[in-house]
């Protein structure tokens, strides 16, 4: 691979999140990024960028890897394309940036992460949520011990409210066919993400899941975990689209305190006698530990997806280690698979979750989705789907 001072992206995808990231770049926020490519199957999209200096346009991706003017690609499409286009910029030597979730199922992320064979490529995952200084301090209390052994962990992430006309907007939306899953592939990729870098990976998960409960869809839109951990410590992941204004709160209680994150709060009750010790140790039935209550001042929520960009940059310029490797982007989208499928089968998984029972239980959504329905009757949700990008 030759070496480069200035990174040349490629973008596939110009939605919102494409479009978003292309704005960044070209307004001079990310340096060591240069936009040099643009990729949309709807040439609309492309045309804001016909007077960008240095910009080469494409409507297809065959043609976009073919003309070798960049590299590193940003794949910002629907999920479905992350595996194909990913694999397909990791066969071509490129710096690979994907957008969350990394595939839609964890067989796809396996495909995806075996076509990594060359270390020199840097190959990413937009999590841009862990630029944010709250998860960070925490998962250094819990990784520095401050917390003694986790307990119980509870996310109410409710927050993601969708109306009717949302979902009507593109006939590939909350299909299986055309997304894969509804609030946890959608709206929760960023909490899922976070719960394991920060808490690790469940050895069960016991889930309720309602497709379709608010909104007339064909998945998830409601609901409701529960997480087991070798060390006893339990968990539960609340989420939603159907319900505002919605709550999103994050509380940790271990051993040594209690953490909550929620709004720009993050409050730290720490006993100063851890809870077992006390436990085993005090001469009254009702005594509680002395406790210390800290209000940990954060400093906004971090560059997000800009730091993420900036990060990938130095990553490929530089050798910086990244923020998140796109191979950890399996975990978020096991965590969502296995909720879902726990919910739908009507049973208590232990984990790992297998690859293949998810696919044959993923391909039999897929053989009714609405959306596999609309493709073969017209070309118009088609289009619609390309759209999205």
């Amino acid at each position: 691979m030759k070496e480069i001072t200035s990174a040349r992206l490629g973008i596939i995808g110009l939605g919102n999140m494409g479009t978003s990231h292309a704005k960044n770049i070209l307004q001079g926020k990310v340096p060591g990024l240069t936009l040099a490519a643009v990729c949309d199957q709807n040439p609309e999209r492309l045309t804001a960028y016909e007077k960008e200096e240095g910009v080469t346009l494409f409507t297809d991706s065959d043609t976009f890897f073919a003309d070798g003017e960049v590299d590193a690609v940003l794949i910002a499409t629907p999920p479905y394309d992350h595996t194909p286009l990913g694999i397909a910029a990791l066969e071509k030597g490129l710096h690979v940036l994907v957008e969350k979730p990394i595939s839609v199922h964890k067989a796809d992320c396996e495909r995806l992460i075996a076509a990594h064979t060359n270390e020199k490529q840097v190959f990413a995952a937009m999590f841009n949520q862990r630029t944010d200084p709250r998860y960070q301090k925490l998962r250094k209390l819990i990784q520095n011990g401050e917390l003694g052994d986790l307990k119980r962990i509870q996310w109410t992430i409710t927050d993601w409210f969708r109306t009717e006309f949302y979902y009507a907007s593109g006939g590939w939306r909350a299909t299986w066919a055309g997304e894969g899953g509804g609030v946890l592939l959608n709206q929760c990729p960023h909490q899922l993400d976070l719960w394991q870098w920060l808490f690790g990976m469940p050895n069960k998960v016991r889930a309720h899941c309602t497709l379709g409960k608010y909104h007339d869809i064909e998945v998830e839109d409601d609901v409701t975990a529960y997480l087991e951990y070798d060390n006893g410590c339990t968990g539960v992941f609340i989420t939603t689209t159907g319900e505002t204004p919605g709550t999103n709160r994050l509380e940790v209680a271990g051993d040594q305190g209690k953490v909550v994150i929620e709004g720009q709060g993050f409050s730290f009750t720490r006993n100063e006698v851890p809870t077992s010790e006390h436990s085993k140790t005090a001469t009254a039935g009702f005594a509680r530990p002395e406790i210390w209550n800290i209000q940990i001042p954060t400093n906004g929520k971090g560059e997000q997806h800009v730091g993420i960009l900036k990060n990938f940059a130095k990553a490929i310029l530089d050798g910086e280690p990244l923020i998140a490797q796109a191979k950890e982007g399996i975990r978020s989208v096991e965590l969502g698979n296995a909720m879902l499928y726990s919910g739908l089968t009507d049973q208590t998984l232990a984990m790992p979750l297998d690859p293949a029972t998810y696919e044959t239980f993923l391909q039999e959504k897929l053989a009714n989705s609405t959306f596999k329905k609309k493709v073969v009757e017209t070309k118009a949700d088609s289009d619609d789907f390309a759209q999205s990008f």
